[in-house]
């Protein structure tokens, strides 16, 4: 039996968050933000529910704001689970991202930008942020990367590494060879010369890495060098999910993945 006294009236339509005017005019808008949020097919139920949920946290962002940030939490329920299955690990998020980009599975630019996200929830779960961190255009970029890297990670394995380096505009073999050239072309982060992270010079970590990846090209790397890369790889692991800034986190997301390629060379293979 019901015994809760029946209401006065007919409950009051919730009022936009004025925060989210500067992003559409109506509610109707968020619909054309969120258009090409599109789930993939062959998802689980579990995935499929993440993503989905995450998309609708946007769109209700027009009458509460915190809802976008919260979206893209949600988003990386999703992608950790189609990482652990992918690469038949438990492991925390930011070593899956890692192995799936060793792996070929995903490009360096898309883990960055994966990375943001996963390092965005440790700063909410620390209380270093709130759930106002991010405005619905912006948390909608971030769940896009979200929901490119799922579609990417739930095809076959072939079609996966395929299209990672298709992405990236070279296949595997030469691949270290491109993103040399790409290297040797980029800019600098300049807001960043004279900055240290966690100890670590970003400056001095970006010549030797460049040093020693040119001479690995030159076929020139010895055993010194090589246990000097590695030293570099371990500052890169510890540096790389702490930058916040967009091109400057790319920049040594691809200079980490440029050292663990030229590592990679001098494993012995297995017996």
């Amino acid at each position: 039996m019901n015994t809760l006294p029946p209401l006065p009236g007919p409950l009051p339509l919730p009022a936009p968050d004025p925060r989210a005017h500067d992003v559409v005019l109506d509610y109707a808008g968020m619909h054309a933000l969120v258009a090409d949020l599109v789930l993939p097919g062959d998802a689980s139920m579990h995935v499929m529910s993440a993503m989905e949920t995450s998309r609708e946290l946007i769109r209700h962002s027009y009458y509460r704001y915190e809802f976008a940030t919260v979206a893209v939490m949600h988003s990386l329920f999703a992608l950790e689970h189609v990482l652990a299955e992918r690469l038949a690990a438990d492991k925390p998020l930011q070593d899956l991202i890692e192995r799936a980009t060793d792996a070929g599975l995903i490009t360096a630019e898309l883990a960055a930008e994966l990375d943001r996200s996963r390092l965005l929830r440790d700063k909410l779960t620390q209380g270093a942020v709130t759930s106002a961190a991010l405005g619905p255009a912006r948390a909608t970029d971030m769940v896009r990367v979200v929901f490119d890297a799922v579609s990417l990670l739930l095809r076959p394995s072939g079609a996966a590494e395929a299209t990672a380096a298709d992405m990236s505009g070279a296949q595997p073999e030469d691949q270290l060879a491109r993103l040399w050239e790409e290297h040797r072309h980029a800019l600098f982060p300049a807001s960043f010369r004279g900055v240290d992270i966690e100890g670590v010079s970003l400056v001095l970590l970006d010549a030797d890495v460049a040093g020693l990846v040119q001479r690995e090209l030159n076929g020139a790397l010895d055993d010194r060098g090589i246990a000097i890369l590695w030293a570099c790889i371990a500052d890169l692991d510890k540096i790389v999910p702490l930058i916040n800034e967009e091109y400057c986190a790319a920049y040594f997301a691809r200079l980490r993945t440029m050292a663990k390629l030229a590592a990679a060379r001098h494993i012995p293979t297995a017996t």
